[in-house]
Order: structure tokens, then C-alpha cells, then sequence
């Protein structure tokens, strides 16, 4: 374990991706499973050259990232006035809280069928359903980020005449920034689901999410897994591009903890070098 520790991100997200290939075809070899039930690898990659090759994954990829990206960027901008209303007015938090924790009791799936009839467009009926499965994760974690931010600076920004729009961009954004990323790469990976129940309910020959319907009817299988894993696919992107906002913006945390770790490194040394 110690060697595969000091390896590469990438070595090890291959070896255990391999694993999990040869387990699941000794899986498959073993209980002798029939290929409508449970495909093995190679069914699903030849599935997958299929599909590729006719143009069907792309096409159908293409629709659901256009519902999952408008999905975060509008959730998320909707929740950080929301947010920043509820961390600063408790009155706002006693009459809107309620209601918001009331609403995630309510499953996705029960409301999207009223969204499609109170839509008139499709897409945009799915991506509202992107939107609600966002909102809330992406609200509770900007609560959090400026709940967050100390007393003592506060008070230093007041002692230094700061006006509400000054607080707000010098302090209260940049110390509940990590936070808040936080949140959106939550978001990022629900704005996916998002889109799939919005397509699910509101099916229109477009979408991974009609693509795994009519695929579960036709009992293709090893389709439904191509399908799945075009989904984790567009999951990991999304929440590869917020990890690299994330760290372009917290660019100045990443430093501090590589000097720190250096520091550390290098502190017994110097010690053993004094002593000596």
C-alpha cells in the first residue's frame, strides 16, 4: 500500500479501473449470466463502438449536457441571493426555512410531472428539475460559508468605515468561498440526475435519459450500461471543472498548505542539522 500511495493519480485510477473491469467479467464468467441480465465488458464496449460509430451517444450526450449546465449555473444563481437573504435576516430564515426543508421531503420524481404540464417547452421542463435538484445543496452550503466567517472581522471591517458592498466582496465572499465550492461540486453532480428524472418524465427522442428507457424496454442491457457510463462520464467532468475553479480561485489556499507540508518536511532536518 505504501508504493501505490507515492504513485500518480492517474496509475492508480487506472489500476483500480482495470480491477473493477476483471472482477466484473470474472462476475459475469463465473455465474454464467445470460448477456440480457448482466453484459460483460466486452458485450458493453462493443455496444459502445456501435453507438459511437452511428452517432446516437454523441447526439443524445449533447442534450443532456445542455439541459445539466444551464441546471447548475441557474440553481446556483439563484441560490446564492437566497442564501446570503437567509445567513443575514433571521426573520427571512423563520419564515422561508421551513418550507424549503418541507420541499426536499417531496421527491424529484413526483413533482417533474407537474412541472411538464405547467411548461410548455420540454427543455426547459428539464431543466427546472436540474434546477430544484441543485438549489438546496448549493443554498445550504452558502448558508454554512457565511455563517462561517468570524466575529473579529466583522469588527475590523466596521473599524475600517467598510461599506455593506466592501464586506460583502473583501470578506464575507472570499471566506465562505470554500465552502461554497464545496456545494457546487455537490450540485454539479445532482445537476446530472436532474436532467435524467426531467427526462425521464418529459421524454422526447432526445436525451441519455430517453436513450435508457427505450433501451431498459428493448432489454439491451449492455446499452443501459453504456448509457450509464456516459452519464458518470458527463458527472466527472462537471465536477473536474468546479475542482479546477476551485483551485484557480483558492489558488492561495493550495500554497499555503504545499508551504505548510514543506515546512514540515523540511523542520525535523533542520532541527537534526542544529542539534548536531
Amino acid at each position: 500500500m505504501s508504493w501505490l500511495n507515492k504513485q500518480p493519480t492517474w496509475l492508480i485510477v487506472l489500476i483500480s479501473a482495470l480491477a473493477l473491469l476483471g472482477g466484473w467479467h470474472l462476475l459475469v464468467v463465473w455465474g454464467e449470466y445470460d448477456r440480457f441480465i448482466l453484459p460483460g465488458p466486452v458485450d458493453v464496449g462493443q455496444q459502445m463502438k456501435i453507438v459511437v460509430a452511428d452517432g446516437r451517444l454523441l447526439r443524445h450526450s449533447l442534450v443532456t449536457i445542455s439541459e445539466v449546465i444551464p441546471g447548475l449555473l441557474i440553481g446556483c444563481a439563484i441560490a446564492v441571493p437566497f442564501g446570503y437573504l437567509l445567513a443575514k435576516s433571521p426573520l427571512a430564515e423563520r419564515l422561508i426555512s421551513p418550507y424549503l426543508i418541507a420541499s426536499q421531503a417531496i421527491p424529484v420524481i413526483a413533482i417533474a410531472p407537474l412541472l411538464t404540464i405547467w411548461v410548455q417547452s420540454t427543455y426547459w421542463a428539464r431543466v427546472l428539475v436540474a434546477i430544484l435538484v441543485v438549489f438546496f445543496p448549493i443554498l445550504i452550503n452558502i448558508v454554512a460559508g457565511l455563517r462561517s466567517v468570524p466575529a473579529e472581522l466583522y469588527d475590523l471591517m466596521r473599524s475600517l468605515q467598510a461599506t455593506r458592498w466592501q464586506i460583502f466582496y473583501k470578506l464575507e465572499f472570499p471566506a465562505a468561498l470554500p465552502v461554497i465550492l464545496a456545494g457546487l461540486k455537490v450540485g454539479a453532480t445532482l445537476s446530472v440526475i436532474g436532467a435524467l428524472v426531467g427526462e425521464f418524465v418529459q421524454p422526447k427522442s432526445q436525451g441519455l435519459g430517453y436513450l435508457l428507457v427505450t433501451s431498459r424496454y428493448q432489454f439491451k442491457t449492455d446499452l443501459v450500461f453504456v448509457v450509464l457510463i456516459a452519464l458518470a462520464v458527463i458527472a466527472l467532468t462537471m465536477y473536474g471543472l468546479v475542482a479546477l475553479l476551485e483551485k484557480r480561485l483558492l489558488r492561495w489556499q493550495y500554497l499555503s498548505n504545499r508551504t505548510n507540508v514543506t515546512r514540515g518536511k523540511n523542520g525535523p532536518q533542520k532541527m537534526a542539522r542544529g542539534g548536531s
